[in-house]
Protein backbone atom coordinates (compact mmCIF):
# COMPACT_ATOMS: atom_id res chain seq x y z
CA UNK A 1 0.00 0.00 0.00
CA UNK A 2 1.20 3.49 -0.59
CA UNK A 3 4.84 4.24 -1.28
CA UNK A 4 6.69 0.97 -0.59
CA UNK A 5 4.02 -1.74 -0.21
CA UNK A 6 2.08 -3.85 -2.74
CA UNK A 7 2.69 -2.17 -6.13
CA UNK A 8 3.85 1.24 -4.89
CA UNK A 9 6.79 2.96 -6.65
CA UNK A 10 9.36 1.82 -4.05
CA UNK A 11 8.05 -1.74 -3.76
CA UNK A 12 9.74 -4.74 -5.34
CA UNK A 13 6.72 -5.21 -7.64
CA UNK A 14 6.09 -1.60 -8.70
CA UNK A 15 3.22 -1.15 -11.16
CA UNK A 16 4.97 1.67 -13.04
CA UNK A 17 8.59 2.56 -13.63
CA UNK A 18 10.96 5.48 -13.24
CA UNK A 19 11.88 7.12 -16.57
CA UNK A 20 15.62 7.11 -16.06
CA UNK A 21 18.39 5.87 -18.38
CA UNK A 22 19.95 3.49 -15.85
CA UNK A 23 18.12 0.89 -13.74
CA UNK A 24 17.51 1.92 -10.15
CA UNK A 25 18.82 -0.20 -7.27
CA UNK A 26 16.52 -3.09 -6.40
CA UNK A 27 16.15 -1.72 -2.87
CA UNK A 28 15.40 1.95 -2.41
CA UNK A 29 14.88 3.19 1.16
CA UNK A 30 13.16 6.50 1.74
CA UNK A 31 12.74 8.51 4.94
CA UNK A 32 10.76 11.64 5.66
CA UNK A 33 9.37 13.55 8.62
CA UNK A 34 5.84 12.48 9.54
CA UNK A 35 4.66 16.05 10.35
CA UNK A 36 2.12 14.65 12.80
CA UNK A 37 2.29 14.18 16.56
CA UNK A 38 2.63 10.50 17.37
CA UNK A 39 2.47 8.84 20.78
CA UNK A 40 3.09 5.32 22.05
CA UNK A 41 1.27 3.79 24.99
CA UNK A 42 2.46 0.76 26.97
CA UNK A 43 1.61 -0.53 30.42
CA UNK A 44 -0.98 2.20 30.96
CA UNK A 45 1.42 5.11 30.40
CA UNK A 46 2.70 7.18 27.51
CA UNK A 47 6.26 6.06 26.79
CA UNK A 48 6.94 8.18 23.68
CA UNK A 49 5.52 11.48 22.49
CA UNK A 50 6.99 13.32 19.53
CA UNK A 51 6.30 15.83 16.78
CA UNK A 52 9.59 14.87 15.14
CA UNK A 53 8.90 11.30 14.06
CA UNK A 54 10.57 9.97 10.92
CA UNK A 55 8.88 7.40 8.71
CA UNK A 56 11.11 4.82 7.06
CA UNK A 57 9.81 3.29 3.83
CA UNK A 58 11.47 0.00 2.96
CA UNK A 59 10.53 -2.19 -0.04
CA UNK A 60 7.89 -4.76 0.83
CA UNK A 61 7.29 -3.35 4.32
CA UNK A 62 4.80 -1.06 5.94
CA UNK A 63 6.21 2.33 6.99
CA UNK A 64 7.97 2.30 10.36
CA UNK A 65 7.99 5.24 12.79
CA UNK A 66 11.31 6.25 14.37
CA UNK A 67 11.28 8.45 17.49
CA UNK A 68 14.12 10.66 18.73
CA UNK A 69 15.67 9.19 21.88
CA UNK A 70 14.93 12.49 23.62
CA UNK A 71 11.19 12.00 23.05
CA UNK A 72 11.14 8.58 24.74
CA UNK A 73 10.46 8.42 28.48
CA UNK A 74 13.59 7.92 30.62
CA UNK A 75 14.38 4.41 31.92
CA UNK A 76 11.82 2.77 29.60
CA UNK A 77 14.39 1.22 27.25
CA UNK A 78 16.74 -1.52 28.47
CA UNK A 79 19.37 -2.65 25.98
CA UNK A 80 19.57 -6.41 25.44
CA UNK A 81 22.42 -8.51 24.09
CA UNK A 82 20.36 -9.36 21.01
CA UNK A 83 21.55 -7.76 17.76
CA UNK A 84 20.67 -8.25 14.09
CA UNK A 85 22.15 -7.04 10.84
CA UNK A 86 19.97 -4.91 8.57
CA UNK A 87 20.88 -5.36 4.88
CA UNK A 88 21.04 -1.60 4.29
CA UNK A 89 21.32 0.05 7.70
CA UNK A 90 23.90 -2.10 9.46
CA UNK A 91 23.98 -3.36 13.02
CA UNK A 92 20.66 -3.19 14.88
CA UNK A 93 20.47 -3.28 18.69
CA UNK A 94 17.33 -4.44 20.44
CA UNK A 95 15.73 -3.20 23.66
CA UNK A 96 13.27 -4.46 26.20
CA UNK A 97 10.54 -1.92 26.88
CA UNK A 98 9.67 -1.67 30.57
CA UNK A 99 6.77 0.38 31.91
CA UNK A 100 6.94 -1.31 35.32
CA UNK A 101 7.67 -4.75 36.75
CA UNK A 102 4.40 -6.14 35.38
CA UNK A 103 4.66 -4.63 31.90
CA UNK A 104 7.80 -5.65 30.01
CA UNK A 105 8.06 -6.21 26.27
CA UNK A 106 11.24 -8.18 25.40
CA UNK A 107 12.68 -6.95 22.10
CA UNK A 108 9.94 -4.32 22.02
CA UNK A 109 12.15 -1.68 20.37
CA UNK A 110 15.23 -1.38 18.22
CA UNK A 111 17.84 1.10 17.05
CA UNK A 112 20.31 1.07 14.16
CA UNK A 113 23.69 1.66 15.78
CA UNK A 114 26.15 1.49 12.88
CA UNK A 115 24.41 3.56 10.24
CA UNK A 116 26.13 4.38 6.96
CA UNK A 117 26.70 8.08 6.37
CA UNK A 118 23.88 8.34 3.84
CA UNK A 119 21.35 7.18 6.49
CA UNK A 120 22.40 9.59 9.24
CA UNK A 121 18.82 10.85 9.66
CA UNK A 122 18.07 7.72 11.70
CA UNK A 123 20.92 8.37 14.13
CA UNK A 124 19.81 8.31 17.80
CA UNK A 125 16.28 7.22 16.88
CA UNK A 126 14.24 4.32 18.20
CA UNK A 127 11.44 2.28 16.62
CA UNK A 128 8.87 0.32 18.64
CA UNK A 129 7.49 -3.08 17.67
CA UNK A 130 3.88 -2.26 16.77
CA UNK A 131 2.18 -5.38 18.13
CA UNK A 132 4.29 -5.39 21.30
CA UNK A 133 2.97 -1.99 22.41
CA UNK A 134 -0.51 -1.32 23.76
CA UNK A 135 -1.34 1.31 21.14
CA UNK A 136 -0.06 4.06 18.86
CA UNK A 137 -1.82 7.40 18.49
CA UNK A 138 -1.78 10.39 16.19
CA UNK A 139 -2.94 13.16 18.53
CA UNK A 140 -5.83 11.50 20.42
CA UNK A 141 -6.88 8.95 17.79
CA UNK A 142 -5.61 5.40 17.81
CA UNK A 143 -3.84 4.23 14.65
CA UNK A 144 -4.46 0.58 13.86
CA UNK A 145 -2.29 -1.86 11.96
CA UNK A 146 0.82 0.21 11.24
CA UNK A 147 1.94 3.80 10.90
CA UNK A 148 -0.25 5.61 8.38
CA UNK A 149 1.34 6.03 4.96
CA UNK A 150 0.85 9.65 3.82
CA UNK A 151 1.07 8.44 0.21
CA UNK A 152 -1.82 6.04 0.63
CA UNK A 153 -5.01 7.37 -0.91
CA UNK A 154 -8.54 6.05 -1.39
CA UNK A 155 -11.03 7.47 -3.91
CA UNK A 156 -14.57 6.12 -4.29
CA UNK A 157 -16.64 6.69 -7.42
CA UNK A 158 -20.17 5.81 -8.45
CA UNK A 159 -20.39 3.91 -11.76
CA UNK A 160 -23.14 2.77 -14.12
CA UNK A 161 -21.26 -0.13 -15.65
CA UNK A 162 -22.68 -3.65 -15.80
CA UNK A 163 -21.09 -5.95 -13.21
CA UNK A 164 -22.06 -9.62 -13.02
CA UNK A 165 -20.72 -12.13 -10.51
CA UNK A 166 -21.20 -15.87 -11.05
CA UNK A 167 -20.18 -19.02 -9.27
CA UNK A 168 -20.57 -21.97 -11.58
CA UNK A 169 -24.06 -21.55 -13.09
CA UNK A 170 -25.44 -19.33 -10.35
CA UNK A 171 -25.64 -15.56 -10.68
CA UNK A 172 -24.53 -14.12 -7.35
CA UNK A 173 -24.74 -10.42 -8.21
CA UNK A 174 -26.01 -8.40 -11.16
CA UNK A 175 -25.83 -4.62 -11.00
CA UNK A 176 -25.61 -1.51 -13.16
CA UNK A 177 -24.78 0.70 -10.19
CA UNK A 178 -21.52 -0.61 -8.77
CA UNK A 179 -19.23 1.55 -6.67
CA UNK A 180 -15.54 1.43 -7.53
CA UNK A 181 -12.85 1.95 -4.90
CA UNK A 182 -9.42 3.11 -6.06
CA UNK A 183 -6.72 2.49 -3.49
CA UNK A 184 -3.00 3.18 -3.72
CA UNK A 185 -1.07 0.08 -4.75
CA UNK A 186 -4.16 -1.89 -5.77
CA UNK A 187 -6.21 -2.45 -8.89
CA UNK A 188 -9.77 -1.05 -8.63
CA UNK A 189 -12.14 -2.94 -6.36
CA UNK A 190 -15.82 -3.10 -7.33
CA UNK A 191 -18.53 -3.01 -4.66
CA UNK A 192 -22.13 -4.08 -5.16
CA UNK A 193 -25.28 -2.88 -3.32
CA UNK A 194 -26.99 -5.58 -1.27
CA UNK A 195 -30.23 -5.19 -3.22
CA UNK A 196 -28.42 -6.44 -6.35
CA UNK A 197 -26.98 -9.54 -4.67
CA UNK A 198 -28.46 -13.00 -4.19
CA UNK A 199 -28.06 -12.62 -0.43
CA UNK A 200 -28.71 -16.29 0.51
CA UNK A 201 -25.65 -17.19 -1.56
CA UNK A 202 -23.38 -15.44 0.95
CA UNK A 203 -22.39 -17.46 3.99
CA UNK A 204 -20.65 -15.39 6.70
CA UNK A 205 -17.36 -16.78 8.00
CA UNK A 206 -15.70 -16.07 11.32
CA UNK A 207 -12.68 -14.35 9.77
CA UNK A 208 -12.39 -10.61 10.34
CA UNK A 209 -9.42 -8.41 9.46
CA UNK A 210 -8.50 -4.77 9.96
CA UNK A 211 -7.56 -2.34 7.25
CA UNK A 212 -5.81 0.70 8.76
CA UNK A 213 -7.57 2.88 6.17
CA UNK A 214 -11.05 1.32 5.93
CA UNK A 215 -11.74 -0.44 9.22
CA UNK A 216 -13.09 -3.85 10.20
CA UNK A 217 -13.69 -6.23 7.31
CA UNK A 218 -16.04 -9.25 7.30
CA UNK A 219 -15.87 -12.15 4.85
CA UNK A 220 -18.27 -14.53 3.10
CA UNK A 221 -18.02 -17.86 1.37
CA UNK A 222 -20.14 -18.82 -1.64
CA UNK A 223 -20.82 -22.56 -1.58
CA UNK A 224 -17.33 -24.12 -1.70
CA UNK A 225 -15.67 -20.83 -2.72
CA UNK A 226 -14.14 -19.81 0.60
CA UNK A 227 -13.79 -16.13 1.47
CA UNK A 228 -14.95 -15.17 -2.01
CA UNK A 229 -16.47 -11.87 -0.89
CA UNK A 230 -16.01 -9.22 1.76
CA UNK A 231 -17.73 -6.20 3.21
CA UNK A 232 -17.11 -3.33 5.60
CA UNK A 233 -20.29 -3.17 7.74
CA UNK A 234 -19.15 -0.08 9.64
CA UNK A 235 -16.17 1.47 7.81
CA UNK A 236 -14.27 4.54 8.92
CA UNK A 237 -16.04 7.84 8.16
CA UNK A 238 -13.57 8.63 5.37
CA UNK A 239 -14.85 5.66 3.32
CA UNK A 240 -18.45 5.56 4.52
CA UNK A 241 -19.73 5.17 0.95
CA UNK A 242 -18.82 1.46 0.88
CA UNK A 243 -20.70 0.75 4.12
CA UNK A 244 -22.48 -2.60 3.79
CA UNK A 245 -21.61 -3.04 0.12
CA UNK A 246 -20.00 -6.30 -1.00
CA UNK A 247 -16.91 -6.86 -3.14
CA UNK A 248 -15.97 -10.14 -4.82
CA UNK A 249 -12.55 -11.70 -5.39
CA UNK A 250 -12.13 -12.30 -9.13
CA UNK A 251 -9.67 -15.16 -8.71
CA UNK A 252 -12.21 -17.13 -6.65
CA UNK A 253 -15.51 -16.40 -8.42
CA UNK A 254 -16.24 -15.17 -11.94
CA UNK A 255 -16.55 -11.38 -12.12
CA UNK A 256 -17.45 -9.68 -15.44
CA UNK A 257 -17.41 -5.93 -15.98
CA UNK A 258 -19.24 -4.84 -19.16
CA UNK A 259 -18.72 -8.34 -20.50
CA UNK A 260 -14.99 -8.54 -19.77
CA UNK A 261 -13.84 -10.98 -17.11
CA UNK A 262 -11.75 -9.47 -14.35
CA UNK A 263 -8.69 -11.23 -12.98
CA UNK A 264 -6.59 -10.68 -9.88
CA UNK A 265 -3.58 -8.69 -11.00
CA UNK A 266 -0.05 -9.82 -10.06
CA UNK A 267 1.00 -8.44 -6.70
CA UNK A 268 -2.57 -7.77 -5.60
CA UNK A 269 -2.94 -10.51 -3.00
CA UNK A 270 -4.01 -8.84 0.24
CA UNK A 271 -1.93 -9.45 3.35
CA UNK A 272 -4.56 -9.10 6.09
CA UNK A 273 -3.98 -7.46 9.45
CA UNK A 274 -4.78 -9.30 12.61
CA UNK A 275 -5.81 -7.21 15.60
CA UNK A 276 -3.23 -5.10 17.37
CA UNK A 277 -2.22 -6.05 20.90
CA UNK A 278 -5.14 -5.65 23.34
CA UNK A 279 -7.31 -4.36 20.49
CA UNK A 280 -11.01 -4.25 21.20
CA UNK A 281 -13.19 -3.86 18.12
CA UNK A 282 -15.77 -1.68 19.82
CA UNK A 283 -13.03 0.55 21.20
CA UNK A 284 -11.53 1.19 17.77
CA UNK A 285 -14.91 1.83 16.15
CA UNK A 286 -15.80 4.25 18.94
CA UNK A 287 -12.49 6.09 18.69
CA UNK A 288 -12.70 6.57 14.94
CA UNK A 289 -16.33 7.70 14.95
CA UNK A 290 -16.14 9.95 17.99
CA UNK A 291 -12.66 11.34 17.33
CA UNK A 292 -11.45 10.65 20.85
CA UNK A 293 -9.15 8.20 22.57
CA UNK A 294 -10.10 5.84 25.37
CA UNK A 295 -10.58 7.11 28.87
CA UNK A 296 -7.46 5.30 30.04
CA UNK A 297 -5.37 7.16 27.51
CA UNK A 298 -6.94 10.52 28.27
CA UNK A 299 -6.05 10.18 31.94
CA UNK A 300 -2.41 9.33 31.26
Amino acid sequence: MGLSWQQGPLSTGAFGRFLVPEPLPKRLLYVERLRRRMRVRFGGIWIADSEDVLLLFEPGRYPVAYFPETDVSPHVLERTEHTTQHPDLGLTSWYSVRADEQHIAPRGAWQHTSLPAHASELQARVAFAWRAMDAFYEEDERIVGHAADPYHRIDIRQASRHLVVRHRDRIIADTKRPVVLYESGFAPRWYVPRADIDEPALTPVKLQTFCPYKGLCSYYSIDDARQAAWSYPDPYPEVRRISGLVSFEPDIVSVHLDGTQLHLEPGQAVVPHGPDRNLDVEEVVHERTSGGGPAAAASG
